[in-house]
């Protein structure tokens, strides 16, 4: 994973600064958004391996966001974040191309564990 670049959209801007400096402890490089056009905008110019991304956010959700960033970077590895127990948009996201999502509150070790499948079985 240390040779990997993540991508954390999200936003609770707390909640991705924390989990950003929790990755960089373990070696792993990473930029954060916190809208879905920001996103995009670093899918575009410096495209990330992996792209965490939340699904409930304003204006641009997290479903157009995977959209748009596998038309733009087909290999992207997508791994979504969902809460308020809403396993149906985290199904209809890997329907459109995500590797998996999580429920919230995420695990920093289950996290680490899904972006590497996705690399290794990517």
């Amino acid at each position: 994973m240390k040779d990997k670049k993540v991508l954390l959209v999200d936003d609770e801007t707390e909640f991705v600064t924390t989990l950003a400096e929790r990755l960089k402890l373990r070696d792993i490089e990473t930029d954060i958004a916190t809208d879905g056009e920001a996103a995009l905008r670093i899918v575009e110019t410096t495209p990330p391996d992996i792209m965490i991304l939340d699904l409930k956010m304003p204006g641009l959700g997290g479903l157009a966001v995977l959209k748009q960033a596998k038309s733009i970077r087909p290999g992207i590895k997508v791994i979504l974040l969902t809460g308020h127990g809403s396993t149906k948009e985290g199904i209809e996201g890997m329907n459109l191309g995500a590797f998996d999502y999580l429920m919230k509150p995420i695990n920093i070790e289950e996290l680490i564990e899904k972006m590497r499948d996705a690399v290794n079985k990517g």
